[in-house]
């Protein structure tokens, strides 16, 4: 929904996309700092997305797995509380779910790449 309709104010246009508001909740506030960490650090996903798509350019790639892959690389990148074979796995059965058994390989091929110059844990957080 940002890439395409980005909000004036992010911290409104996140508690409208969610059904519900109450801040405690825990899925709430994970999924809020999974997005407004991806779209803080977009500068730096978005080239991770480039320096691994060979022949890809940003046009070409759908929107629906645009989203999944920056939202896997946020995780990949800046998140060391999620173990990355997580991430990978999460990615995908989101690709599987929502966009086209093509998508699922080259999401895969790019997350594995990155999963590949990561220093820590694969399956587990970094302590």
């Amino acid at each position: 929904m940002w890439e395409l309709n980005p909000p004036k104010d992010l911290e409104r246009g996140i508690e409208g996309f969610f059904l519900f508001k109450d801040n405690s909740d825990i899925s709430y506030s994970f999924a809020k700092s999974l997005i407004k960490g991806t779209i803080e650090n977009i500068d730096v996903i978005d080239k991770t997305i480039q320096e691994h798509a060979q022949n890809w350019t940003f046009s070409r790639i759908a929107k629906v797995d645009l989203s999944i892959l920056r939202l896997a690389l946020y995780e990949l990148l800046f998140r060391e509380d999620i173990p990355p074979i997580v991430t990978i796995n999460e990615a995908i059965d989101l690709t599987k779910m929502l966009s086209t058994k093509d998508s699922k390989r080259f999401i895969n091929g790019i997350l594995d790449k990155v999963k590949g110059t990561l220093d820590r844990p694969l399956r587990s957080p970094k302590e």
